[in-house]
């Protein structure tokens, strides 16, 4: 299979991508190596389903209390049914879901990894088709240890500015990789740029996928604006609160620095780390 030309077959009112996914959860013990067919429902939108661009914003929590945007993006994302997550608004414990984002690979991975086996806390890993391909050792290693190994698409596009189409085939390719060379598929979608639309939404809900934004994060991606440690550790931590989804960005020195002392600010202040596979 051909991870970026994959075979298309095309009805009036379905688009099959032939060896398309079909998401288990990665505690599955079901082998998921073999590919599967799935059909696109309504590829041209004949529905009509609004394709204006949604950018998601968090805004910055403070004080253990999450900030009034990512409250209404997740009452917007239940109240319209899509199966979408920026904050566990259900748990009544003190929980955090750590996330990271992986477009590429700079060295500080490892260390991310290093600590959080460390510490016992588990982590998704939000991965393109590039850093897959070309980290895995890495990638294997994410899922020998536990953690989830999510959806980041194949080349990183806006999904709200490609067809229905073009976005099953940017989240299959991605994942017929991890069937065919990890044995693996979990079924959590991050948009990359966190920009989506009503379309998309559909979409990628239709084909299995819960899409997870977050509700807790910061300017960590710029490798050549990195502040140091203390200024992660204070960032990250003074933004905390119960049912946060934090992303941070893998190739942050900053990140893979503080992460250690984070984890356990954070314990020392009631609050437990939970694998997405735990959201209610």
């Amino acid at each position: 299979m051909n991870d970026s030309n994959p075979t298309i077959e095309e009805s009036e009112t379905s688009t099959t991508i032939n060896a398309s996914p079909e998401p288990v959860n990665s505690s599955n013990s079901k082998k998921v190596s073999d590919l599967k067919d799935f059909s696109v429902p309504d590829p041209e939108n004949t529905r009509g389903l609004s394709t204006e661009k949604i950018s998601h914003s968090y805004g910055v929590a403070k004080d253990g209390k999450p900030n009034s945007i990512s409250v209404n993006f997740q009452k917007m994302f239940d109240d319209k049914g899509w199966d979408a997550v920026c904050l566990d608004n259900k748990s009544k414990e003190k929980v955090l879901y750590l996330t990271f984002d992986c477009g590429y690979e700079n060295g500080n991975t490892e260390k991310i990894l290093d600590v959080l086996k460390e510490k016992k806390v588990p982590a998704a890993f939000f991965c393109t088709l590039y850093e897959v391909k070309q980290n895995k050792d890495l990638i294997k290693r994410m899922i020998d240890d536990g953690h989830i190994v999510g959806n980041h698409s194949n080349t990183h596009p806006s999904f709200a500015e490609i067809s229905r189409t073009q976005m099953a085939e940017e989240i299959k390719a991605m994942d017929d990789y991890l069937r065919s060379e990890f044995d693996y598929s979990a079924p959590f979608f991050r948009y990359p740029k966190g920009e989506y639309n009503e379309s998309s939404m559909d979409l990628v809900n239709s084909l299995g996928f819960k899409c997870v934004f977050w509700s807790c994060s910061y300017a960590d991606w710029d490798t050549n604006n990195q502040k140091g440690k203390q200024y992660a550790f204070d960032t990250v931590t003074s933004r905390l609160h119960p049912g946060a989804i934090i992303l941070l960005h893998s190739v942050s020195s900053d990140n893979a620095s503080a992460l250690g002392d984070i984890i356990d600010l954070a314990r020392k202040n009631g609050y437990e780390f939970k694998s997405l596979n735990d959201l209610p």
